[in-house]
């Protein structure tokens, strides 16, 4: 199941930039970023089998159990791409939001979006751990 990450904005050479590499690097999943402009900008096409999920503070804070557990049922119900939006500095409409199949929270606090990404990546990460029986996840 590919795991496609589309974000709003350019992260160039940052410290986030190295700490999504180190994230994506270790996943053995295939992964996919795509970059858009700030406003604008071609969203790949959403093929069939496609799971979509808004980032937005809207959504729900669900732990990393409970994320991973919703990847593999995704995984074992044939699902092809899950596909992360990132949006802008404005977030996304309520026509976005209503085409989402999830909206994912990181808590109720404001993060940076290239914080945002590395914190995704590092979920991903765990997620895809938490699915193969990884110790990299210590709960409790």
């Amino acid at each position: 199941m590919l795991l496609h990450i589309v974000a709003r904005g350019r992260i160039g050479r940052s410290p986030e930039a190295d700490l999504v590499a180190r994230y994506v690097k270790r996943l053995s999943w295939p992964v996919r970023i795509t970059e858009l402009p700030d406003i604008g900008g071609r969203v790949p096409v959403i093929e069939p089998q496609t799971r979509l999920v808004l980032l937005d503070e809207t959504g729900e804070a669900m732990g990393s159990l409970a994320f991973a557990e919703r990847l593999g049922r995704w995984r074992d119900d044939g699902v092809r791409e899950v596909r992360f939006m990132i949006g802008a500095a404005d977030g996304f409409d309520d026509a976005a939001r209503a085409q989402a199949d999830l909206l994912f929270s990181f808590g109720r606090a404001t993060w940076p979006h290239l914080l945002a990404r590395a914190m995704l990546a590092e979920q991903l990460w765990r997620a895809t751990s938490i699915l193969a029986n990884h110790p990299y996840h210590r709960e409790g």
